[in-house]
């Protein structure tokens, strides 16, 4: 029996439009009251995605819990109490940064506990963001001593081909030990920079050891690169039918039904209804 879903929010719960389905919201609430806990597992803030999981009917639950910027943080629902806190050392976020500020086609996102900030935004990216009700602050110079005092949770940068993406990899990892990382790509934009051995399939294994589930026992949905973690230690891992190529071929499952379609009803029909 399963008892815990993860599950990625953009290209995978959520519409094209960043949107929250009827369908998916009324699976998640029957799925839930079932007892089986469904934990948003996304590369984004938990600050973002709060309207959908009143949607959900899990905003500010207790006993409920969400995961935030690829496993750097994990939260309880209930006025978002932090659980666990996976944040990047200063310096190796300190030289992140560096890397992503040289590149002048980049947008360097700095995620923060509760705030992300933005040097260099872009108009593509901006709408993106804007489109799926994340909020951030602009920053217009490279002080990087700014953060100094807070937790960074993960370091990205938007660049509009894979190519420039893989090089910004090799950028960073010419200054940082690349045993010092966790890289992924995601929504076919972003390359994601967080401390090594955080992600997604982390931060799902320790929410489920404090919950008392076991791996066997739970369901990872995802649809690109930085999913493939938590699919890889999940009993039952999921792709969507839109997954890239290497989400499927890791999947025990693809759904029909792309996230447009609602997917994640179709899984939590199969599985656990």
């Amino acid at each position: 029996m399963y008892k815990m879903i993860v599950c990625d929010l953009d290209e995978t719960l959520m519409n094209d439009d960043g949107s929250l389905s009827d369908g998916n919201s009324a699976a998640i609430q029957a799925a839930s009251a079932k007892g089986v806990y469904f934990v948003p597992n996304s590369g984004r803030s938990y600050t973002s995605f709060q309207n959908d999981l009143a949607k959900m009917r899990l905003k500010d639950q207790p006993n409920q819990y969400s995961i935030s910027y690829n496993g750097g943080l994990i939260v309880e629902n209930k006025g978002n109490r932090p659980m666990i806190v996976n944040a990047m050392p200063y310096a190796v976020a300190e030289k992140v940064f560096a890397a992503g500020i040289a590149n002048p086609n980049a947008a360097t996102h700095v995620y923060t506990q509760d705030v992300l900030y933005i040097y260099n935004q872009t108009p593509d990216d901006s709408a993106y963001l804007r489109n799926r009700g994340v909020s951030f602050e602009a920053v217009d110079d490279t002080d990087f001593s700014r953060f100094k005092d807070m937790n960074v949770m993960k370091i990205i940068m938007a660049l509009p081909t894979m190519a420039e993406r893989k090089q910004m990899r090799a950028d960073v990892e010419a200054n940082v030990d690349p045993s010092q990382l966790a890289v992924t790509y995601s929504s076919d934009r972003y390359v994601e920079f967080n401390p090594a051995g955080i992600d997604k399939g982390s931060a799902a294994v320790q929410l489920g050891k404090s919950l008392n589930i076991q791996p066997s026992e739970i369901i990872a949905v995802g649809d690109n690169n930085n999913d493939l973690p938590m699919l890889e230690v999940a009993g039952l891992p999921v792709s969507v039918a839109n997954g890239i190529d290497k989400v499927k071929q890791t999947a025990k499952y693809v759904t029909t039904a792309d996230n447009n379609h609602d997917a994640l009803a179709e899984i939590i029909n199969k599985f656990i209804l």
